[in-house]
């Protein structure tokens, strides 16, 4: 089992920065990609951005929604991958999730976190 702990939510006037962490509790066969998630109040959840675990060539992958603006990256000493978000938006405002797994949309991940809350004031 792999756990997932999210941390680094909070609130924010529109222009300003956040940064989220996601921790695993261990990186298996099971968790070849993190992804991070965002579910706003009354909206279905949403694919943000996605960041493979294993020790090849790097994967990332960004939703058109936050291309330019987030930035996905990873410590695989610390079990760590964060989410830089810049230039935010009303919009961006949410409960956001990591989870790992498959590193394709198409497939559900096998682990989720509790999520941290993003604010975004206009």
């Amino acid at each position: 089992q792999v756990q997932l702990v999210e941390s680094g939510g909070g609130s924010v006037q529109a222009g300003g920065s956040l940064r989220l962490s996601c921790v695993a509790s261990q990186y298996t066969s099971r968790t070849n990609c993190i992804r991070w998630f965002r579910q706003a109040p009354g909206k279905e959840r949403e694919g943000v951005a996605t960041i493979s675990t294993d020790s090849g060539p790097t994967y990332i992958y960004y939703t058109d929604p936050v291309s330019g603006r987030f930035n996905i990256s990873r410590d695989n000493s610390k079990n760590t991958v964060y989410l830089q978000m810049n230039s935010l938006k009303p919009e961006d405002t949410g409960m956001y999730y990591c989870a790992a797994g498959d590193c394709r949309a198409t497939v559900a991940p096998n682990y989720w976190g509790q999520g941290t809350q993003v604010t975004v004031s206009s």
